[in-house]
């Protein structure tokens, strides 16, 4: 790890920073709290760190509006505090440890309530970011219907710290739910698939529809108490329980331990499939598991088609290797403890890998940031196939 660490409080310090290091530190890491540290390729080594964490508070709260600007090193739990009636409706595991607004943007996580309210990069409205050289560039701004400029935020949504470091985010608000009520309609993958999946054509609209081994299928159901009860009676209809109030807590704490687990050693996979494909998917996984020795733990969004996977034991690589055979280059290793140092982390490139490298080439063309974290992603070599107009 370098010992140079440059900790900016604002976009002045941040640009600054940037502009008058580019010959005396060539290779950066951008660190926030610390909390996706194994997210995504091993960094190679960097002449210094760049700490987002003093780039914290909120700049402009504006209920009426229902925005709020932050610095990117703001925790997310801070910004949660700081809101009246209102929240940003996003709800990463990695949040209640203190993950910042930029390194979860960053790193494209998310959680359940991406069924209804999407990820973090469809709740920007608004991103400062600084480049390579210390270039600031704006997009969006501080209100829901503003199309200004290119949207930097959806460039910058799992970037990993390769293209430049998020400074400042506004983020859209939704109202806090006036009642919230979790139903479990038990049952295997594909069961939990054929529900939600006419739960969501009969206009149930849930907050969240997440399917775990242990708990079945989870009906998250927010709104007006009167409407709340209303669908989680035709949930309950279809063989669904009403968890009590510390029974729906335990069921969600339960989702997010597989995202964030505690127990060390420990590899978590994110992959994407089409929702219809999610129970083959979990079902490849898990004979994989078994073969290589390993316990697997998976949450599965059943109608986003997201799915994370931990695991423990055993042999993780040849799991990881069945998931990328399976899911292609939609797979991330969002932690990578019990995999071997030598293990490839990302799987086949994209078919867009060459604007993948293009956009590099644009954002970053020294090559300052990130270096490893898209390998070999981001550098053509033996194993990535040369595709032609791919940059120099």
């Amino acid at each position: 790890m370098p010992t140079t660490r440059f900790t900016p409080s604002d976009v002045d310090e941040l640009r600054a920073v940037l502009a008058d290091t580019t010959a005396s530190h060539a290779r950066l890491l951008v660190e926030g709290a610390g909390t996706a540290a194994t997210t995504g390729g091993r960094p190679d080594p960097a002449d210094a760190v760049v700490d987002t964490t003093g780039l914290s508070g909120v700049l402009r709260y504006n209920p009426a509006d229902m925005t709020v600007a932050v610095r990117a090193g703001t925790p997310l739990t801070q910004v949660q505090a700081e809101l009246t009636g209102q929240r940003v409706a996003f709800d990463p595991a990695r949040g209640r440890r203190g993950a910042t607004v930029g390194g979860l943007l960053a790193t494209a996580d998310g959680g359940p309530a991406r069924q209804q309210f999407g990820v973090l990069r469809d709740l920007v409205i608004g991103a400062t970011v600084v480049l390579a050289d210390g270039t600031v560039a704006h997009s969006g701004g501080h209100v829901i219907k503003n199309v200004a400029g290119y949207d930097l935020a959806k460039l910058f949504h799992g970037s990993l710290g390769t293209l430049g470091v998020v400074a400042e985010v506004v983020l859209r608000l939704h109202p806090l739910p006036r009642h919230v009520v979790t139903v479990a309609v038990p049952g295997p993958a594909e069961e939990a698939t054929r529900t939600g999946t006419d739960l969501l054509g009969r206009g149930i609209e849930p907050a969240a529809l997440e399917w775990t081994p242990d708990s079945g299928l989870l009906v998250r159901l927010e709104g007006t108490e009167e409407g709340v009860l209303a669908r989680a009676g035709a949930v309950e209809a279809v063989g669904g329980t009403i968890l009590s109030d510390d029974a729906q807590v335990a069921a969600w704490a339960g989702v997010d331990a597989v995202a964030d687990p505690a127990a060390p050693g420990t590899t978590v996979l994110r992959a994407g499939t089409l929702p219809s494909d999610g129970p083959g998917f979990v079902a490849t996984l898990a004979a994989a598991a078994a073969r290589a020795g390993a316990d697997l733990a998976v949450s599965s969004g059943v109608g986003t088609g997201v799915h994370t996977v931990a695991l423990t034991g055993g042999d993780h690589a040849a799991v990881l290797a069945a998931a990328h055979a399976a899911a292609g280059p939609a797979v991330t290793v969002l932690r990578h403890d019990g995999l071997d140092p030598d293990a490839p982390l990302w799987g086949p490139p994209p078919a867009a890998v060459a604007l993948l490298r293009a956009v590099k080439q644009r954002f970053d063309p020294t090559g300052r940031f990130g270096a490893g974290r898209l390998s070999p992603w981001l550098a053509p070599v033996r194993d990535v196939p040369a595709t032609e107009g791919v940059p120099a």
